[in-house]
């Protein structure tokens, strides 16, 4: 019996071993050689984070028709279907990335890349701080979470290749400037839109400083895109129906002059080994809407769901018989917008393509396609 004992111990020592053995193998099985993809930003990059957060309705994309092209059901994405950081990871050979607060996620997920951005999020920590979304400097805590992670899961040695092969998606700024507006219309009658503007740029500039600082060196940034001229916005003066919202397009070009000018240059000079690919957002929405049958538009300012003039309204996936009521397109591949305020899938991808390749008029000195290369 004390042989069976004895037996029955080591057998179970040998087994604890074996399994140990066989969880690391395949914690390192899973690790890929492809460098990883880290996202930031608004509900332009939001694959689902908001879904996991006490937010506002309007922050949330967790309702039909929300996700109807392509993955069948709302997953938190402010699209019919795919957003740009998941094309950017289907040219890269990557899996979807995943939401850093999706329940389940694992190392294993991770180490392909994590998607931290959240909608209505801004640069600016007061951007919509009542409606509790994650700004900039959290979701740059919550990839020092992941950080921390991988060294207590991986070791120093397998964390500081990841993070220093991997490319750093950030689009950050659109809320930062319309919630002013949101809370009092004439805000920057008595504020400098200037320092503004260099209060969001300056917020920007650090959280890409602290992404340096743990290791990372390829940064993939857009500058404004057309915020001003979303259907949301062609009401907003009542004196201009359908037009752009002027007071918006002012900050946009303050704020695109001094990504180049202030932020890349800066960033250039204080950190060696610093890669960028620079995406202007801005020519390539306005060549879209100045053309649109170019790209397979037939409507660039009236959006496919909503309510209201040009369905502007974000009453998109309110039930039917409320007083929220909306009013969904037919075909969503006609329309540039989804929504009052975010592009199409179709819309989304033509974006992409031309951040991961584009000519060097909209994106450089490298395209993302470059940065995913090993330089």
């Amino acid at each position: 019996m004390a042989n069976i004992e004895r037996f029955g111990s080591i057998f179970l020592l040998f087994l604890t071993i074996i399994l140990s053995i066989n969880s690391i193998s395949c914690e390192k099985s899973l690790l890929t050689n492809q460098a990883a993809l880290f996202v930031f930003g608004d509900s332009v990059f939001d694959v689902g984070n908001n879904n996991y957060i006490n937010t506002f309705r309007a922050a949330q994309a967790n309702v039909w028709p929300y996700g109807q092209t392509t993955f069948k059901f709302p997953t938190g994405r402010n699209s019919d279907g795919r957003l740009i950081p998941d094309f950017i990871a289907e040219y890269a050979w990557l899996p979807l990335i995943p939401p850093y607060l999706q329940p389940g996620n694992s190392i294993s997920h991770f180490t392909y890349g994590v998607n931290f951005a959240s909608a209505g999020a801004g640069a600016l920590v007061e951007t919509y701080k009542p409606q509790n979304v994650i700004p900039l400097g959290s979701q740059l805590n919550n990839f020092k979470n992941v950080e921390k992670m991988f060294k207590e899961k991986l070791g120093e040695a397998e964390t500081k290749r990841i993070i220093s092969r991997a490319v750093y998606l950030i689009q950050i700024g659109p809320n930062d400037y319309f919630y002013p507006f949101s809370v009092n219309i004439s805000y920057f009658q008595s504020n400098s839109k200037d320092r503004f503007v260099d209060y969001v740029i300056g917020n920007t500039t650090t959280v890409i400083e602290e992404i340096y600082k743990s290791g990372g060196r390829k940064f993939g940034i857009m500058n404004m895109g057309r915020l001003d001229c979303v259907p949301g916005m062609l009401t907003l003066d009542p004196t201009k129906i359908g037009s752009c919202f002027e007071p918006i397009t002012e900050l946009i070009k303050l704020h695109n002059v001094r990504i180049p000018n202030v932020l890349i240059r800066d960033l250039q000079r204080r950190f060696p080994g610093f890669k960028y690919s620079l995406f202007d957002s801005y020519s390539a929405g306005t060549e879209a809407m100045e053309n649109p049958t170019k790209y397979g538009f037939k409507e660039v300012k009236k959006a496919c769901c909503g309510s209201g003039p040009f369905r502007g309204s974000s009453t998109c996936g309110y039930r039917a018989g409320t007083s929220r009521e909306f009013e969904l397109c037919e075909n969503v591949n006609d329309y540039m917008f989804f929504d009052g305020s975010h592009t199409s899938e179709k819309a989304n991808q033509q974006t992409a393509e031309l951040m991961w390749d584009g000519p060097s008029d909209l994106v450089g000195p490298f395209t993302l396609k470059t940065l995913f290369q090993n330089l």
